[in-house]
């Protein structure tokens, strides 16, 4: 398995600086990641940085609450997919979506056509700790209606982050093509490992390379666990 190509690295600190941003890229080239997840402040930075090599670039909106008005967030992806964002990870409002209101699903579908225009591609992030069984698969169902290309299930601020019972869960509601994405917490190979056969396609990491790195130790010593 080329556990490398599951993982998104990432670095969303309130205090990230422009030399870990730079740092960030540098790794994600030297290993080979799917792509790095950065604020959209950092985006043209970013883009610089990965210019000639096949690394995505990610970065997220309405984050980290999904407080912020349908507009807002379509501004964002304005701006995001103007600075060379390959990837949106949008903030589901959990407030809303609570509260059943039915326009949830109507700002989904705006998000998803704006970048899907564009061809790019759409994660939802819906919060895993905040919601019973009974809502994330509520919330599953609809963000695949609403047509987005993978659920995630946390931005790393909650709780909770990635759990195994919340992959196994998303990947029996929704259908093959809709991808999911594990964040939150992930720090070693095993959580990887273990979300990957819960049914996750991404990993969502900032510890990216501390896990490729037990990940080559693991393979060194010859006791591959995948």
């Amino acid at each position: 398995m080329e556990l490398q190509s599951y993982i998104e690295h990432t670095l969303l600190s309130p205090v990230m600086t422009y030399s870990q941003v730079d740092q960030l890229c540098a790794e994600a080239k030297q290993y080979g990641f799917w792509g790095v997840c950065v604020p959209s402040f950092w985006l043209k930075l970013a883009k610089r940085s990965l210019e000639g090599t096949d690394v995505r670039l990610v970065t997220v909106i309405g984050f980290p609450l999904g407080h912020q008005l349908t507009q807002s967030k379509l501004c964002e992806i304005d701006h995001a997919l103007s600075h060379g964002a390959d990837e949106l990870d949008v903030v589901l409002n959990l407030s809303a979506f609570k509260s059943g209101m039915s326009w949830v699903k109507k700002e989904i579908v705006q998000c998803a056509e704006k970048i899907h225009e564009q061809e790019k591609i759409l994660k939802v992030i819906v919060e895993t700790a905040y919601l019973s069984e009974e809502e994330l698969i509520d919330v599953c169902r609809l963000c695949e209606q609403a047509g987005v290309d993978f659920v995630k299930t946390s931005t790393g601020f909650a709780p909770t982050g990635a759990r195994v019972k919340d992959v196994e869960c998303m990947r029996h509601v929704l259908s093959e093509q809709v991808g999911i994405k594990a964040s939150g917490g992930i720090k070693s190979v095993q959580q990887v490992l273990t979300l990957i056969k819960a049914g996750a396609d991404r990993i969502g990491a900032s510890a990216g390379v501390q896990i490729m790195n037990e990940y080559q130790n693991v393979i060194k010593n010859g006791v591959d666990q995948v």
